[in-house]
C-alpha cells in the first residue's frame, strides 16, 4: 500500500483493451451505465460534462439522447478513442487534480463522474470544481466502487481511508482509494452538494446472459458499485 494514488494516467496502458472490454462488458454496459443514465434523467437539450470520460461510451449515449457533451480524461488515448466514437462532442485531455480552468462558472447543466473519484488524491478539490461549473438547478451523478465490496476484498478497518492495489482479470494493475460511505457523503457536503438519491444498483437483466453467477451475486450482495445524484446546495 501507498499513501497516495498519484497522477499517473493508469488506464493509458490498457486503454484500447479497456474500450473493447467495456463496450458490452458486464460491469460497464449492463451495470454502471444504466444506473448513471437513470439518475441523470432527461438530458435532451442539456449541456453535460462527462468528467473522466474514458473511451466515450457514456458520452455516446448522452448525445443519442439529445445532450451536448463536453468531456475530459487524464489519458490521451482515452480522449482520442472518445473523440472517434462521438465526433459531435468536445473532448480534451485534463487531469482532474487541476482546476477546470477551461470551463466558466455555472456553464453546464449536469456532470457525470463515473467510476473515477477513487483515483483522485484530493477528491474534495475536484468536487468543488465540479460544483463551480454546475448551473443553479443542475446535478452531479457520481458512481464509485461500493465500499463494502472493497472492504470484503481487502479486509482491515472499514472506516480507514487508504490506497489499495488490485490486479484485475485481464492483468490490469490499478491502485485507488477505498473509503467508507460516510467519507464520500461528507466530501460531497463539504464541496457544496446535497445528496438527492443514493442507489445500490442491481445489474440490468441483460447481464444475466453474460454471467449468470455475477448477476445472481450482485442482485443480493453490495459488492459492486453505488451511484449518487447530488445537487448544488
Amino acid at each position: 500500500m501507498t499513501d497516495a494514488v498519484g497522477r499517473e494516467a493508469q488506464y493509458e496502458r490498457f486503454a484500447d483493451e479497456f474500450a473493447e472490454h467495456a463496450e458490452d462488458g458486464f460491469h460497464n454496459a449492463h451495470y454502471d451505465r444504466p444506473a448513471c443514465l437513470e439518475l441523470l434523467g432527461d438530458v435532451a437539450g442539456k449541456r453535460v460534462l462527462d468528467a473522466a470520460c474514458g473511451p466515450g461510451f457514456y458520452a455516446a449515449e448522452l448525445v443519442a439522447r439529445g445532450a451536448q457533451v463536453v468531456g475530459c480524461d487524464i489519458s490521451p488515448r482515452m480522449v482520442e478513442l472518445a473523440a472517434q466514437r462521438v465526433p459531435s462532442a468536445e473532448f480534451r485531455v485534463h487531469d482532474l487534480a487541476e482546476p477546470l480552468d477551461w470551463l466558466p462558472d455555472s456553464s453546464v447543466d449536469l456532470v457525470l463522474f463515473a467510476l473515477a473519484v477513487e483515483y483522485l488524491d484530493d477528491r474534495l478539490a475536484a468536487l468543488r470544481e465540479l460544483r463551480r461549473v454546475l448551473r443553479p438547478g443542475g446535478a452531479l451523478v457520481l458512481s464509485r466502487m461500493h465500499p463494502t465490496g472493497d472492504w470484503l476484498r481487502h479486509g482491515g478497518n472499514y472506516f480507514e481511508s487508504r490506497v489499495v492495489e488490485e490486479v484485475w482479470s485481464r492483468g490490469w494493475h490499478v491502485r485507488f482509494w477505498t473509503a467508507p460511505l460516510e467519507v464520500t457523503c461528507e466530501e460531497l457536503f463539504e464541496a457544496g452538494f446535497l445528496i438527492e438519491r443514493l442507489r445500490e444498483p442491481r445489474p440490468a437483466e441483460s447481464a444475466a446472459a453474460i454471467s449468470p453467477e455475477r448477476y445472481e451475486r450482485l442482485t443480493r450482495e453490495p459488492t459492486g458499485f453505488l451511484a449518487i445524484r447530488a445537487r448544488p446546495a
